[in-house]
């Protein structure tokens, strides 16, 4: 479940609220387009209901995606949504509950009153969490698992003390007695400079014209001169952009990344053996033998399960597009998935693909994958009511799947 952030426009002040998903603010007022930006984490603090006190914020890492795990001869997926408490101390909640879906939350800023407790808990103990929690082969062996399209935020709970006992600064109801004043306050820290949310400007670093983006797009276009942005490291860089051609003017353009890959730990250099591992029910050609090898994936959310069927579908038919450099020109569905999260499906879309899944999931653990080189492609759909159907390979994607995408 999603929660709400209140947060001002950086430009005129004005009050507006995102969603957590959210990376484009919109002002309704001055109209200024902004992108937000953290190098670490997104930090969310819970209303502060004892403004007469002394407040501590206690952190709180929520991870919220998709997982896959490959185990046995198939793969599973779980969305899972889980607040774990980052710091030792015992007596604080566990968990944060429903509090970050029924509160409104904001962005923790310098001006932000209170000192807060450090992070003893990393990104990969969470991670670790996860899978444990998504993991559901029972006796069979786990060969691989990976989170797609995960979020990763810090949240901060309030917290007082008042007559040597820790206080919840939201409902102002006492904690467990076994925390003590100095575990509290001893360690708190200060804001840290690290910490800073960057309003980024949305003018196309290219040509100067506006940048275009849904509210939860990782990557912005500009109509201008048909270039796509990813943010990174606080600067936007750009992407390399194709587009295939649609039928007509109501051509649904959805994006797929594209990965030129070098494959180790398993024998596959070219196309043909792609086909030979994973016993693909095809004829091979002779120029298959020295054809390059290229993975794809949406570069938009989507339910699991779809997600890893179209995957696998387009790197299976190395179809060999008729694409021209840059966007289409209208009718293009963001993108939400960065190219950093689609590179962790590519062990998956090999594990999907083979027919041979008790000879191919042994292999898992020690293949990798190196990107050679990673693009944009822009695929043509035919809007069929329920439904959007590509043009040339004839697969379909349910819409109600590609909704479902904007709440992960």
């Amino acid at each position: 479940m999603a929660f709400t952030i209140q947060q001002a426009c950086p430009q005129c002040g004005a009050p507006s609220e995102l969603q957590e998903t959210d990376r484009l603010l919109r002002c309704p007022y001055c109209r200024v387009k902004s992108f937000l930006f953290a190098r670490d984490y997104f930090r969310f603090i819970l209303p502060n209901k004892a403004p007469d006190k002394e407040i501590v914020y206690a952190p709180y890492l929520r991870f919220k995606g998709a997982v896959y795990s490959c185990h046995g001869q198939g793969i599973t997926n779980r969305v899972l949504d889980i607040t774990k408490v980052g710091i030792p101390i015992k007596g604080l909640p566990i968990s944060l509950g429903v509090r970050s879906q029924v509160l409104k939350l904001s962005f923790l800023t310098p001006d932000t009153r209170g000192r807060f407790l450090p992070l003893s808990l990393t990104r990969e103990d969470v991670l670790k969490s996860v899978a444990k929690q998504a993991s559901r082969s029972g006796t069979l062996k786990l060969f691989h698992q990976a989170c797609i399209g995960d979020v990763i935020n810090l949240i901060y709970l309030p917290l007082f003390m008042d007559n040597g006992r820790a206080f919840d600064g939201i409902t102002r109801k006492p904690l467990m007695a076994s925390i003590r004043e100095a575990d509290v306050f001893s360690s708190a820290v200060e804001y840290q400079p690290g910490w800073r949310l960057f309003f980024m400007g949305t003018l196309c670093p290219r040509c100067g014209w506006n940048l275009d983006g849904e509210r939860d797009s990782a990557v912005l276009t500009c109509r201008h001169c048909s270039s796509a942005w990813e943010a990174m490291e606080g600067k936007f860089s750009e992407i390399r952009t194709e587009t295939v051609s649609g039928e007509d003017r109501k051509t649904v353009y959805l994006p797929f990344w594209k990965f030129a890959v070098k494959i180790s730990g398993i024998p596959i250099n070219s196309y043909a053996d792609f086909l030979r591992v994973t016993n693909q029910p095809r004829v091979i050609q002779k120029d298959w033998e020295t054809s390059d090898m290229s993975f794809w994936s949406p570069a938009f959310k989507i339910w699991p399960q779809v997600f890893l069927r179209v995957a696998t579908q387009l790197t299976v038919a190395q179809k060999d597009f008729a694409a021209k450099e840059g966007l289409p020109d209208q009718n293009l569905y963001p993108v939400t998935l960065p190219c950093s999260e689609a590179i962790q499906s590519l062990k998956l879309i090999l594990a999907n693909a083979t027919y041979t899944k008790k000879r191919t999931f042994p292999l898992l653990p020690g293949v990798d994958f190196t990107v050679k080189d990673s693009s944009l492609l822009c695929l043509p759909f035919t809007d069929k009511g329920l439904d959007l159907v590509q043009q040339q390979l004839r697969f379909s994607i349910n819409k109600n799947a590609l909704s479902f995408g904007h709440s992960l």
